[in-house]
C-alpha cells in the first residue's frame, strides 16, 4: 500500500535513498543534525518501505530551497518524483509570499522534471556554486 507522509525520513531511509539514487552520500552525523530542521518534508512509502522523498529548507519567507528529491531506482519512471514535487510545490504555494525565492540544484536529467513545474535555469545571469566539507 502506497502511503505519503509529510515527515522527515529516518536517517537510514535518507542515507539509502541518496546513495541508491546516485546522489552524494551524507554521514550519519550530518543526517542526524539536519533531518527535522526542514520547512517541509515528504516521504512516500510502499508497505512501510520509504522509496521516495523530498525536502524544503529555508527561512519560510524570503527563501526556499528544494533539496534531497530522490526516488529508489526500482520505483523510478513511475511518476513518484513528480508526486514528491507536487507535494513540495503545494506547500510552497501555500506559504510563499510576493518576492519569495525558490531555488534548487538539478542533477541531470532531473532538470526535465523541474521544468514541468516552471523552474528555469539561472544561466547566463547567475550560476550555482557550492563548497563541500
Amino acid at each position: 500500500m502506497i502511503d505519503i507522509k509529510h515527515e522527515p525520513p529516518t536517517v537510514e531511509t535518507y542515507r539509502r535513498l541518496r546513495k541508491d539514487s546516485g546522489m552524494s552520500e551524507k554521514t550519519i552525523q550530518a543526517a542526524e543534525q539536519g533531518l527535522g530542521n526542514a520547512c517541509f518534508d515528504v516521504v512516500i512509502y510502499d508497505d512501510g518501505y520509504g522509496f521516495a522523498m523530498g525536502r524544503v529548507i529555508g527561512d519560510g519567507g524570503t527563501a526556499f530551497q528544494i533539496i534531497d528529491v530522490a526516488v529508489d531506482p526500482k520505483y523510478q519512471g513511475l511518476g513518484y518524483g513528480k508526486m514528491v514535487l507536487t507535494h513540495i510545490m503545494d506547500y510552497i504555494e501555500a506559504v510563499a509570499v510576493p518576492s519569495s525565492y525558490v531555488s534548487l540544484i538539478a542533477d541531470y536529467p532531473a532538470d526535465k522534471l523541474y521544468k514541468q513545474f516552471g523552474f528555469e535555469s539561472t544561466e547566463p545571469n547567475s550560476g550555482g556554486m557550492y563548497i563541500k566539507y
